[in-house]
């Protein structure tokens, strides 16, 4: 059974590194389209010049004027870095935003896991001071701040409540329910944050488009129609890089939450049965 369970995660932790791969290689295809040069258009233009030299001369000299043209010193080609300034102080919250839902990922990953929730070595030894019918030294053990995980904590709710109960034997598992369905609420709670990024900075992009085309028909009407594009670029770029800033937060806060949530799901389950299993041998007292 163990065996199976391992094969288990074994097979998600391969599949979510190939996932991570798979990102990984797009960000870097990615980033080398936008840092890498356009190559120049001279090789089709001599493949041309080959089989009609006039063609070709004619092409050369359209080519020649254009990137004498292109390359005066007003024209000044946008980097990634002058898009992502175009969204002024929306793309700066959003850009904060991201940042914070990274710092959440980080904490979940750490926190939201079965070695912090369910350590397996303490709970081989409440069970076995449980079995021995040890239940002031687990009682003990349990709270102890070292030891303290949510399948102690809640194992200290089942122990106590037989302890002081006159009807311990019998009821000392709504106890156990009740401490579980806190803790399970207390997660829940943990990952509401990434939930609430990935439905703000959607909102947020469409506020930024809203104004940047707001600020567009101003400068329209400001000159009667007449308006040329440079003076409508900046305002348009920053309709459309806070809409792609809030979909490129949003889309991965939301898939962590989905995961997360799934994930502690899986492990409140299992941890609810290991906990069970623990306490098997209080119903077995008066």
């Amino acid at each position: 059974m163990r065996r199976a369970k391992f094969a288990a995660g074994s097979k998600g932790s391969v599949r979510w590194v190939s996932i991570l791969r798979l990102t990984l290689a797009l960000a870097a295809v990615w980033w080398v389209s936008q840092h890498i040069p356009q190559p120049a258009l001279l090789s089709p233009l001599l493949a041309q010049e080959d089989t009609n030299p006039k063609v070709g001369a004619d092409a050369f000299d359209t080519s020649a004027t254009s990137t004498s043209r292109s390359s005066k010193p007003g024209i000044k080609h946008r980097t990634f870095i002058d898009s992502i300034k175009a969204g002024g102080y929306i793309g700066v919250i959003i850009i904060l935003m991201s940042v914070v839902a990274v710092a959440f990922v980080i904490e979940h990953g750490l926190t939201i896991r079965k070695e912090r929730l369910m350590p397996e070595a303490a709970m081989d030894q409440l069970e076995d001071l449980i079995a021995r019918g040890d239940i002031q030294a687990a009682v003990q053990f349990c709270e102890d701040p070292r030891n303290y995980s949510l399948a102690t904590d809640v194992v200290l709710a089942g122990l106590e409540r037989f302890q002081t109960s006159e009807f311990g034997f019998a009821d000392y598992k709504s106890a156990v329910e009740e401490a579980g369905e806190d803790h399970t609420a207390r997660l829940y709670r943990k990952t509401d944050g990434l939930n609430i990024i990935g439905v703000i900075a959607p909102m947020l992009g469409l506020f930024g488009t809203v104004e940047g085309m707001m600020e567009s028909f101003n400068i329209i009407a400001s000159t009667e129609g007449a308006a040329q594009p440079y003076q409508l670029a900046d305002s348009i770029s920053k309709a459309l890089v806070t809409t792609w800033l809030g979909l490129v937060v949003a889309i991965p806060s939301m898939v962590a939450f989905s995961y997360f949530r799934n994930k502690i799901d899986s492990l409140v389950s299992e941890c609810g049965k290991r906990v069970e299993r623990v306490l098997t041998p209080l119903s077995r007292r008066r």
